[in-house]
């Protein structure tokens, strides 16, 4: 039986192929099993060329090398991801400014932390729900304070309890300068790593990437308004 060098090398790109570490050695050997048939079976009137062992066993080596130093990094990043959710757990109980929906509960109040346009001169709040649909528009003082959103709709009726997105429209005598996102205060309840990287929960399943808080404070009541 003639095992040509091109099926070794195949074995050694599906072992790269693979990413198992545990199959490394299993595959190793098969490797080496393979090695010794060929030789053992190759044509006395045409053996083959010792440097293309060579080449074989260096091709298997690099590839186990390379699969292990990917396995090596994959278990850094999987350190470093612990060591940064055991950083931020901390902040578990405080609030964290972030733009992202708000999860309404029907009752008591959102802490805003509206950013209208430095020359405007008039800010509204807009209020979608979770379908998209328009259900408030409400002036709010042009300011940087912080801001009570009740949670009224249009006719300042309560809303009923779910997920709505609140973005700031900045005007000047009447021309629109500006639409962003509002940023709130919102309870971190849990702080969670994935594939995307470390993740805060905030009180009712709202889920932000840790990068994307800009501030974080004690909780505060929301009667306090500041």
């Amino acid at each position: 039986m003639d095992v040509a060098p091109t099926t070794l090398t195949t074995t050694a790109t599906t072992a790269q192929r693979s990413g198992a570490g545990g199959m490394i050695s299993s595959d190793f050997q098969t490797f080496l099993t393979m090695l010794t048939v060929q030789m053992q079976n190759q044509d006395p009137m045409n053996p083959i060329d010792s440097a293309d062992y060579a080449v074989q066993l260096a091709t298997f080596s690099g590839v186990e090398q390379q699969v292990l130093t990917n396995q090596l990094l994959q278990a850094m990043q999987g350190n470093f991801g612990v060591m940064n959710m055991a950083q931020l757990a901390g902040w578990v109980g405080q609030e964290a400014r972030v733009a992202a929906d708000v999860q309404f509960d029907g009752s008591g109040s959102v802490r805003l932390a509206p950013n209208p346009a430095a020359t405007a001169d008039n800010a509204v709040l807009i209020v979608r729900d979770a379908d998209g649909k328009l259900v408030s528009r409400e002036t709010i003082p042009v300011s940087s304070a912080p801001y009570e959103w009740l949670g009224a709709d249009a006719s300042g009726n309560a809303l009923p309890a779910g997920r709505y997105s609140l973005s700031l429209e900045s005007s000047r005598d009447g021309e629109v300068l500006r639409t962003d996102p509002v940023e709130y205060y919102g309870r971190v309840v849990e702080v969670r790593g994935g594939s995307g990287g470390t993740a805060i929960v905030l009180e009712g399943g709202i889920e932000v990437s840790a990068d994307a808080v800009t501030a974080l404070r004690l909780a505060q009541p929301a009667s306090t308004g500041s």
